[in-house]
């Protein structure tokens, strides 16, 4: 089964659509779109801001991928670091 993915987001130009076709492959579909947005993030030389994530054309998912992003950050900060 494939979903579907919109990104919608701001950049310096203005507004971009990125849209996407994926398996699911046993992933959870926030996940899929994280994935989709960190390579969106990669691939542009500049900043950008998230605006809104839909899932199939009607699911607003942009709330699940901003936890998935926060709970990678945490990771990330929590680290047991020597000093």
């Amino acid at each position: 089964m494939n979903v579907t993915i919109d990104i919608h987001f701001s950049a310096t130009g203005g507004k971009v659509l990125k849209s996407g076709s994926f398996p699911l492959r046993g992933r959870k579909p926030e996940y899929i779109a994280y994935q989709f947005w960190k390579q969106i993030q990669k691939d542009q030389p500049f900043e950008i801001q998230l605006e809104n994530i839909i899932l199939n054309g009607d699911q607003d998912i942009t709330d699940l991928v901003l936890d998935l992003e926060q709970q990678e950050q945490n990771k990330i900060m929590n680290t047991d670091l020597p000093f």
